[in-house]
C-alpha cells in the first residue's frame, strides 16, 4: 500500500509542476505580441463588418508588426485620426491601440527589439500564414 501512495504523490507532484509551468505570467514581449495580433484582427473584422459607419473605410490602415520601429508612428496616427468618434468599435480599437503604444514606450521599452524601420512594410505588408497558437 505504501509504494502505491508514494507513486500517487509523485504523479500529483509531476502534474502540479506541469500546470505551474503553463501558468507563468506573460512577459512584456508576449503581452505586446498578443495585443498587436488582437488589434490587427479587430481592425480586419471592423473593415469587413456591414454594420459599421462608412467612415471606417477611411481609417488609416492598421497592420501591426511590433518588430518594425515604424509601428509606433502607425499607432500614433491611428489613435489621432479625427473621424469615427461616434462609432463605438472604432473608439474601443483606438483605446487598445493607445494601450499598446503606452506599453511599448513605457513598460516594455527595454524588452523590445526592432528588427527593421521599414514604414512601407506596414502599409503594404507581405502577409504570412498565421502560426497556430
Amino acid at each position: 500500500k505504501l509504494p502505491t501512495m508514494k507513486m500517487l504523490l509523485s504523479l500529483i507532484a509531476l502534474l502540479s509542476a506541469a500546470l505551474l509551468a503553463n501558468a507563468a505570467p506573460p512577459t512584456c514581449y508576449s503581452r505586446v505580441l498578443s495585443l498587436s495580433k488582437e488589434i490587427t484582427e479587430s481592425f480586419k473584422d471592423l473593415q469587413t463588418s456591414k454594420d459599421v459607419d462608412s467612415c471606417v473605410a477611411m481609417l488609416p490602415r492598421l497592420y501591426l508588426d511590433i518588430h518594425n520601429y515604424c509601428v509606433l508612428a502607425k499607432l500614433r496616427e491611428f489613435v489621432a485620426y479625427p473621424r469615427c468618434e461616434r462609432v463605438l468599435e472604432v473608439s474601443e480599437l483606438k483605446e487598445k491601440a493607445r494601450s499598446l503604444y503606452t506599453i511599448m514606450i513605457s513598460y516594455c521599452r527595454r524588452d523590445l527589439v526592432f528588427l527593421t524601420d521599414d514604414c512601407n512594410a506596414l502599409e503594404n505588408p507581405i502577409l504570412r500564414p498565421i502560426e497556430p497558437s
